[in-house]
């Protein structure tokens, strides 16, 4: 028997031999402390049930990737087909297995390998408890042949103990991505398929099993993600043998994968997440990790505040409108100012000029360097909208190059938002786009890109196969490239807005757009989940117009801003056409933001669990416990004549802090009678009471904002 105990951050993984000598994960969640060998081998033989009636002949046990010859009946780790063989064809039996195991690095690891003679298949399992407590599993398939392998699948799993026997996940649309969902657990696979070419506005970021009520601050919690922006599948999965599992993987296409002798697969992560303080621990471990793995750029630097282009402008791009929203930017305390969809070749309208990745020159006779220019005179950094991976059948590309067009069949896929996919498998095609981009940032100082992706891949293959994963290693190949080019440059994920976040892409990227619907009260909820995955200095966070333009709603200008204030900030809105004053209370609300932000790009996200879903708590707290910023919006008419006592989590037990109210708008959301705490001084109290005990709000407006500012009495100047 062989047996490996890893612990990091509270966690830990137990790996086992079972008796067929293939290794078992006997214990996920809940670190052990230092157990012996003896008290490990007793673990093990815990474990271990008798043999029901009507079953395999010895112990069941599932393997580490869930061999379906060897009768485990759940959802197999791997499935494949070698054509023309009669035995081993599909199902590999993996029963003699090598370990490496290593303790020593900050970041834990095992490696599993072994090797079906009979099959022709080598697998090999890597597992890693990071220095945050996050568990990543991948798994890798060679083909040692005779012949070609068709894999048709290769997912990854983690059981998790019986008593988490309810599930949340997310799911959504354009414009209300995040939706979440809970349901019971019960016996069945509950299974998510993303088949978007994309991650899709409707991806479960998680999929949670917790006892029944977890919240973000309580409950034991088990969270995976399949980290990967193509095609994928997320489940859970509860057999009739008792097995509990969370698992994942690439949904692949039929042919998709045909593995060449000698040639091997790589499966995406699957990441693990164990907490026993609800899913704001969640966020925790995996915040820290992102922070470690994101690219450079992103922890040397602040997140500046931007002024965006597209609801100023939309794809009239008169220069002289530009540069005025330009210095309007830089009054309000801007510090980048991006050019969104239009600026290029045929883009006067959606319906053409995709690909053709030129500066119009009807419209910029003198290229972008006259606007560029006075951006950088200002003291504002410049970005650029593209749209790389897209070709519009009215452009000069598609009309030089129709076989660059990614279709399934000799007829193109229906057109969406008047476009196609560009067949970046097709080298020619790749290096059109790569030098495009790579022309346009050596012309031009560029420091951010918002990088788009307006369509699901439809009906689409490259040499007579389904083409999403080769489509979606194209597009890290040319992120790769850009960022090797250009190691300065910032890049935002956007797809239709929220269409492509998972954990492969925010590690090259520095920034996700969460949805292309910045009303204040939709944002609310949609940025309260996409949080659970991305730390909030790399979520896009918009002040709008008081008109939203996806929903119609009127919200104040205090209750937009507050609503952008805790994430990267931006202004998404015409501030040409403003009076004097509302330009000043923006300007008041930039200059909040910037004194807040480094709390928010370094300190831990906090949610409070309120009984009323009209009151929505979000919090940053600093590292060392110091300060905690809060917003408290009422996105409904709260059930009660005044909202139930908020609690304000996350701050030092015992350290005493002052509460004040910190927003700089004069428009209070209180519609009470009579002073309350919040028109003093502010009240001093205990972290402990603060998320015990709680405060009262005054009688308030719906679709409305508090924003609250604790500081710790010792950290006070004097």
């Amino acid at each position: 028997m062989t047996t490996a105990h890893l612990s990091r951050e509270g966690v830990s993984l137990v790996l086992a031999s079972s008796p067929s000598g293939a290794p078992s994960i006997l214990h996920w969640g809940a670190a052990l402390g230092d157990p012996s060998e003896d008290v490990l081998a007793g673990l093990v033989a815990a474990q271990r049930a008798g043999v029901a009636q009507s079953a395999l002949d010895q112990p069941r046990w599932r393997g580490i990737v869930g061999e379906n010859a060897s009768g485990f009946t759940g959802l197999p780790g791997l499935e494949g087909l070698r054509p023309g063989r009669t035995t081993g064809a599909w199902a590999p039996r993996l029963t003699d297995w090598s370990w490496a195991v290593d303790d020593t690095a900050p970041d834990a690891s095992a490696r599993l390998e072994s090797v079906d003679p009979e099959a022709g298949w080598a697998v090999m399992v890597e597992l890693e408890l990071t220095r945050e407590g996050v568990l990543r599993m991948r798994t890798g398939v060679t083909n040692l042949g005779p012949g070609p392998l068709v894999l048709a699948a290769v997912r990854n799993a983690l059981p998790v103990p019986a008593r988490a026997n309810e599930l949340l996940d997310l799911s959504g649309r354009w414009c209300r991505e995040r939706t979440p969902q809970r349901r019971p657990w019960l016996l069945g696979t509950h299974l998510r398929e993303g088949r978007h070419g994309r991650t899709g506005h409707d991806a479960t970021l998680v999929m949670v099993a917790g006892g029944p009520g977890f919240g973000f601050r309580h409950g034991e919690v088990w969270a995976t993600h399949v980290a990967w922006s193509g095609d994928h599948s997320a489940y859970a999965e509860r057999t009739p043998e008792g097995e509990c599992l969370l698992g994942g993987g690439e949904l692949l296409g039929p042919g998709e994968v045909v593995l060449a002798e000698a040639e091997t697969y790589a499966s995406p992560w699957l990441f693990g997440v164990h907490s026993t303080g609800g899913l704001d621990g969640v966020s925790e471990r995996v915040h820290a990790w992102v922070r470690r793995a994101a690219p450079d750029v992103t922890r040397r630097r602040s997140r500046p505040v931007l002024v965006n282009t597209w609801e100023a402008a939309y794809f009239d791009h008169d220069v002289a409108h530009l540069t005025a929203l330009a210095d309007a930017a830089a009054e309000v305390g801007a510090e980048r100012f991006v050019l969104d969809d239009g600026w290029f070749r045929g883009r006067r309208h959606d319906r053409g000029g995709l690909g053709d990745w030129t500066v119009d020159p009807d419209v910029w006779p003198r290229g972008l360097h006259p606007l560029v220019e006075h951006v950088h005179g200002l003291g504002l950094d410049f970005g650029l909208w593209v749209e790389p991976e897209m070709v519009s059948e009215d452009s000069e590309l598609a009309r030089a190059h129709p076989d660059w067009i990614l279709r399934g069949r000799a007829a193109l896929p229906g057109e969406w938002r008047h476009q196609q996919v560009l067949d970046l498998q097709v080298s020619a095609a790749y290096d059109h786009v790569r030098d495009a981009l790579l022309a346009l940032l050596d012309e031009y100082d560029v420091a951010f890109l918002k990088w788009d992706h307006n369509r699901d891949l439809v009906d689409v293959a490259h040499d007579g196969r389904p083409a999403v994963r080769g489509q979606t290693l194209a597009f890290y190949r040319l992120l790769d490239e850009l960022r090797a080019a250009h190691p300065d440059l910032e890049i935002e994920t956007c797809a239709s807005g929220g269409g492509r976040i998972d954990l492969e892409v925010l590690t090259r990227t520095d920034r996700v757009w969460p949805s292309d619907t910045i009303d204040a009260v939709e944002r609310q909820r949609i940025q309260r989940w996409t949080s659970l995955l991305v730390p909030p200095e790399m979520l896009g966070a918009h002040l709008g117009g008081p008109v939203a333009h996806t929903t119609g709603r009127t919200h104040r200008l205090a209750f937009r801003a507050a609503t952008a204030l805790l994430g990267h900030f931006g202004v998404e809105w015409d501030l040409t056409t403003i009076s004097a004053a509302e330009r000043a209370e923006v300007a008041q609300w930039v200059a909040l933001h910037r004194r807040l932000r480094p709390v928010v790009a370094t300190g831990r996200l906090v949610h409070g669990d309120h009984p009323d879903p009209a009151v929505q708590v979000t919090g940053v707290v600093a590292r060392d416990g110091s300060e905690g910023w809060y917003v408290v919006a009422l996105v409904d008419t709260v059930i009660t004549q005044s909202p139930a006592v908020v609690v304000l989590p996350g701050l030092e037990p015992d350290r005493v802090y002052r509460l004040v109210s910190a927003a700089p708008s004069d428009h209070s959301p209180s519609v009470g009678l009579g002073a309350t705490w919040l028109d003093g001084p502010g009240v001093d109290l205990s972290g402990r009471a603060l998320e015990t005990v709680g405060v009262r709000l005054p009688p308030s407006a719906p679709e409305s904002a508090y924003v609250l500012h604790a500081r710790a009495l010792d950290a006070m100047d004097g």
